[in-house]
């Protein structure tokens, strides 16, 4: 996958919108204005930081060559993907979404019923 890719999935996602806050190269993604992947544009190879619960973010980096302790972020919470590496497609959507789903869940379920996740 690369980063395009990358990008337009994040997007096609309910409620997503993405910015530059930190500054111009640090591309953030958030849902309803809470975070759930990022990515250093200037940095090769491509990475990502996204969301995982800390037992799986544990068993994905033993799993995984490609998947480090989030970089810049809280290790317990965060991985970093390569995603131009040898981890599949099918995989980077799979964590994509269970970060994105990760923040929804994390979310007052007055947000949630407001957004129509439930």
């Amino acid at each position: 996958m690369n980063i395009e890719e990358f990008r337009t999935y994040c997007l096609s996602k309910k409620y997503v919108t993405e910015s530059f806050p930190f500054d111009e190269t640090t591309l953030v993604f958030k849902v309803a204005d809470k975070m759930f992947a990022l990515s250093g544009l200037d940095r090769q190879p491509t990475q990502v930081n996204l969301k995982c619960d800390p037992e799986k973010a544990i068993a994905l980096r033993e799993t995984y060559e490609d998947i480090i302790a989030g970089y810049h972020m809280s290790k317990k919470h965060w991985n970093t993907i390569i995603i131009d590496g040898n981890i599949s497609n099918e995989l980077i959507v799979e964590l994509i979404n269970h970060s994105y789903d990760l923040v929804v869940k994390g979310m007052t379920k007055k947000k949630q019923r407001e957004l129509g996740f439930i």
